[in-house]
Order: structure tokens, then sequence, then C-alpha cells
């Protein structure tokens, strides 16, 4: 079945020449993209690779919705994890550079993520790092430009029993909760920068679980449909800033979605935005007492 888009109609921007040095800043209001079920009413799924012959990519669709994003720059003391699930933090520089090779990641990067997490983090006793992904204009991962989340409940615990299977049982009886670290690389951000929405504004009738078809097994991620959560954006984001985006909280509840967004204000000749985010697909973390 082919993939449907709405456009909900809007009134025409007055375009501002830009200096390409020009960091966008303030509030913006913009489209984003937001969930679009299947018109015969089935189960919402993706592949991730190639599709079985005869299959659709997904068959599912996107609603274009204008709504206002705001900077919370300046204002990042207003916002936590445990309450917002989402946090600004400043560090200092990584001791890894071009963010090329996995292994080099891996062995100088991961450290300074676990430790940032470990210290931030209320209740973390133990970090597990599983994932990452680099998105270059370059590359083959470009920024997501439809509002999800990367977990679910039914794939949150999946993966605790993916990469902790000996483990997992006595894991879910406390406190679970996977974050993803977000930075950029080329910062600061002039282009498509991250979007996200309060978790306290977000309804749970809002979230709709997506297959996630792989190979070898089928995974579950969220889309969004629009209600009456609040967006924001931490404008002009350097090198040394990183937003922690919690996905699944088995405690509290947590969740938030995001997106890259297209902002017209980013100038000509600006940078394309550059960034890695590491993921459970990010981080899965626990703080009970029993994993001392």
């Amino acid at each position: 079945m082919a993939t449907t888009t709405q456009t909900i109609a809007a009134p025409p921007q007055i375009q501002v020449s830009h200096d390409s040095a020009y960091i966008p800043r303030g509030s913006v209001t913009t489209k984003l993209q937001f969930y679009q079920a299947p018109a015969d009413g089935s189960t919402p799924f993706n592949y991730v690779e190639s599709p079985p012959e005869g299959q659709p990519q997904r068959n599912f669709g996107d609603t274009d919705l204008r709504v206002t994003i705001h900077d919370i720059r300046g204002q990042e003391s207003s916002f936590n994890i445990d309450t917002n699930a989402f946090v600004t933090l400043t560090t200092s520089p990584s001791a890894e550079e071009s963010f090329t090779d996995d292994a080099s990641i891996k062995e100088n990067y991961y450290p300074e993520v676990e430790a940032l997490l470990l210290k931030h983090v209320p209740g973390a006793k133990r970090i597990l790092l599983f994932d990452h992904t680099i998105r270059r204009a370059t590359g083959n991962r470009n920024p997501v430009t439809r509002v999800h989340i990367d977990q679910t409940t039914k794939s949150a615990t999946a993966r605790v029993h993916h990469h902790l299977p000996d483990e997992a049982e006595e894991l879910l009886k406390g406190r679970v909760r996977i974050i993803n670290v977000w930075r950029p690389l080329n910062g600061p951000v002039q282009a498509t920068p991250l979007a996200f929405a309060d978790s306290t504004t977000v309804k749970d009738e809002d979230l709709i679980g997506i297959e996630h078809r792989y190979p070898d097994r089928t995974g579950e991620t969220a889309a969004v449909q629009h209600g009456d959560e609040k967006w924001h954006y931490w404008s002009g984001m350097e090198n040394n800033e990183r937003l922690l985006l919690e996905c699944y909280d088995s405690e509290k509840g947590g969740r938030v979605p995001h997106t890259a967004f297209v902002d017209p204000r980013s100038p000509q000749g600006g940078k394309e935005r550059e960034s890695i985010e590491v993921r459970a697909l990010q981080k899965l973390f626990q703080s009970d007492e029993r994993l001392k």
C-alpha cells in the first residue's frame, strides 16, 4: 500500500536573508511530521532494510502540521530528566575528535558518556551503552524528520532481555531507564536542529507502536499523533553541550517524542548539522540497589 502525506495549508512566512554564520535563536513556528494511520486499519510497520517483494517500505503516512517550538537557551535550569524526561548539560571537550571510527568512538567517547550519566542522572548505578549513530549530510544516516520515540514499553523490555538475558528478569523488578545522549559534532547548530517534547505534555493515547522489522527480528518504536504536547529545542548547540532524552522509564513513565526539523531561518551557505547519539538503542541503566 502506498504511503500518503497530508499537508495542512499555512500562511507564507517572510523570508529574511542572513549571513552564513547566523545562528537561529528564539521560538520558531514550522512544520513537523506526525503519524497518519494506514488507510486500511492494519498494524503499522516499517522495514529497516529492503522489504520483501510486494511489500512497501512502510504502510503508514505522515501529516505535516505547524507547531511552535520554544527555545530553552537561557532557561535550561527549568527542566530536569525526572520530571520533563530531558535535561541539558555542558561538559569538557571530548577526547574523541574525528568521530569517524567506531572502535575509537567506543574507546574514547563511550567512557565519557558513561561518566556523564553516572554523575547527572539521579540513582544511576550501572550503565550499558550498546549503540550509537552518526548523522552527517554526506553519510548514509541523515537527520530523521518524523516525530518518534525510539522505544516503547514492549521494545524496552525486549532490549533488556536481548542484552542481559541472564539478569533480565531480576533487573526488570527494579527501575530501568533508556536514555539517548545527543550532541552536535560541528556546532554551533545552524540547520536541522533537534526538537523534543516535554514528557508531561504527551498523552499515552497519542503514541502508536510501529513494528520495526529487521531481517532477523521485529522491534518496536513509537510514532506520535499531534496532541497538546509542548515543543522545545536548544538553539545553537555547541560541541561541548549534551542533550539527554529519556525514551523509557519503567517507574515514572518518562518518554520524549523528538525529531529533526527544518528551521526556515537557517542561513544559506551555513553548515549542515552533524551529530552523534549514543543510545540504548541508547543506554540502559538501572538504579536498583541489587546491582551494586
